[in-house]
């Protein structure tokens, strides 16, 4: 991604997994984290999200406790406008699926949306990457 100034491989699986919580131990780059998630609200834009660092042995550690489905993806932070835009880009049982994402100070914040951009899929739970580890792109019936 030739926008890109920075990227980073993640590496991540779930401790827990339902639909009011998540527990995720994810590896980016040499870093290692356990982030809890509460679900999201209602039109799918902003939860609770708790991030502890770890070290990258306790994370590789508990990476082997995770269920079945990990997470193997490029993240390229992207700066368009005032803006930067996380576009993960899959690995592994989602080879083929890019996601691009941004944060916002509050939802009712303006930003410009890139012309790389397809289509808006915030709030449609198939790209969590939740269920994108229980569900992998590769076995979507993509036409």
């Amino acid at each position: 991604m030739d926008e890109a100034f920075q990227a980073k491989r993640i590496v991540q699986g779930y401790i827990c997994a339902d639909t009011e919580r998540s527990v995720r131990v994810r590896i980016r780059g040499e870093e290692g984290f356990l982030t809890i998630k509460s679900a999201t609200n209602d039109r799918g834009w902003s939860r609770y999200e708790f991030e502890q660092p770890l070290t990258l042995e306790d994370a590789e550690a508990l990476m082997k406790l995770c269920l079945p489905g990990l997470i193997d993806k490029v993240r390229y932070y992207v700066k368009v406008g005032g803006h930067i835009w996380e576009v993960d880009v899959f690995h592994g049982e989602n080879e083929g699926l890019v996601v691009a994402e941004i944060e916002l100070e509050s939802e009712g914040d303006v930003f410009e949306i890139p012309s790389w951009i397809d289509r808006e899929v915030s709030g449609d739970p198939k790209y969590y990457n939740l269920m994108l580890a229980q569900h992998p792109y590769s076995t979507w019936n993509v036409c």
